[in-house]
């Protein structure tokens, strides 16, 4: 069965510097079904690429806060 892979970009207002982007990359890297994560700073952005069947949205937010980042709504 081939696994759909979905992609997101996610608003994270108080992302501000390479430490921001290493602290969100492996976090989110970490998470089962995350395929991909770039984070960026110009944009306060991160974009992934990820497998909803093993991962969904709100434990990507979650993981998020866990970490004190806030995805804007």
């Amino acid at each position: 069965m081939a696994t759909t892979t979905q992609e997101t970009t996610l608003s994270v207002p108080e992302i501000s510097c390479e430490h921001c982007v290493k602290t969100i990359n492996g976090a989110l890297g970490e998470l089962p079904g995350v395929e991909a994560v770039a984070t960026d700073i110009p944009s306060k952005t991160v974009t992934l690429r990820y497998d909803p069947s093993q991962v969904s949205l709100q434990i990507v937010e979650a993981t998020l806060d866990e970490e004190g980042y806030t995805v804007a709504k």
